[in-house]
């Protein structure tokens, strides 16, 4: 998974004030993304509130970021949820020409055995020959997927090619690199276990915080996998206040904030989300203003 190596980010959606999409803080986003050095752009991910998007909500946003992307670069799309027959059908009627990889967060509220994960990912293989990656989180889902059973997706199903893990548990993070093929990929999915995974063998991660200061997070991903452990651990330092702000009130109220305070869009989220407080804000921005250029 050569594409996905180093820094992806996980899109916002902006929304205008009454709660249409903001397709030109939408492009502004990509913009600054691209200028920041990350690696590839992930649309229709959990921090794009695609749980309260509509279908031709979706068909716009991935139309918008294809434009203002322009094919610069690689794009991985969300497609996952708790109903394997759906996903299976929304895999077979999308168009994934544009994309490099799918990201497919396990099956959520339901809480499956790890035997019903399994056969979760196999059904999903079966119908694309586009390279899936599997999505745990398990704050979100319910359900973790242990290390032998992402190992057991990962022999038998060819076209599932990595994983972005976000358990936060590097005990697990480790198990899976230990017995998984050579040829998958494992991805944090945790920004603040970011830099532990690349040192641990993984090739990047699918960041939150990247898309607001990409050229600090893009520096730490490259420093870790230089293998340069010191100063990426400097930058790590530079960067763990603002991992801990953003996520305070919730994902993406919080980056929301941050990109507000750097005029890329509005703070507006949709119910049952609400925007950051104006506390959080006024520390975010203290943040800001207090942080470092980074030196090229």
């Amino acid at each position: 998974m050569k594409a996905l190596h180093g820094l992806g980010v996980a899109l916002v959606t902006p929304f205008l004030d009454k709660g249409e999409i903001d397709v030109h803080a939408l492009q502004l986003l990509v913009q600054h993304c691209i200028d920041g050095g990350a690696d590839y752009l992930v649309v229709l991910g959990t921090t794009g509130e695609t749980a309260t998007l509509n279908a031709t909500e979706k068909k716009e946003i991935i139309e918008h970021v294809i434009k203002a992307n322009d094919s610069r670069l690689p794009l991985v799309i969300g497609i996952g949820g708790n109903d394997t027959r759906a996903v299976v059908e929304t895999l077979q009627q999308t168009d994934l020409e544009p994309f490099v990889a799918v990201l497919s967060v396990s099956p959520y509220y339901n809480r499956p055995t790890q035997e019903g994960i399994i056969k979760h990912y196999q059904a999903l293989s079966q119908v694309t020959t586009k390279p899936i990656v599997i999505y745990n989180v398990p704050a979100r889902t319910g359900s973790n997927i242990l290390p032998e059973t992402v190992i057991k997706i990962a022999y038998s199903c060819p076209n599932i090619r990595g994983i972005k893990e976000a358990s936060g548990d590097m005990e697990q993070v480790k198990r899976i690199i230990r017995g998984k093929p050579e040829s998958f990929a494992v991805i944090s999915g945790d920004d603040g276990t970011a830099l532990d995974t690349i040192l641990e063998g993984g090739i990047g991660v699918i960041s939150v915080l990247g898309q607001g200061l990409p050229e600090l997070f893009s520096r730490l991903v490259q420093l870790g996998l230089e293998g340069r452990t010191r100063e990426a651990k400097k930058v790590e330092e530079q960067l763990m206040p603002a991992i801990d702000l953003i996520f305070e009130e919730g994902n993406p109220a919080g980056i929301k904030a941050l990109l507000h305070l750097k005029n890329i869009c509005g703070t507006t989220v949709r119910l049952p989300l609400v925007p950051a407080t104006a506390s959080l804000q006024d520390r975010i921005q203290e943040y800001l203003l207090a942080l470092t250029p980074v030196s090229r």
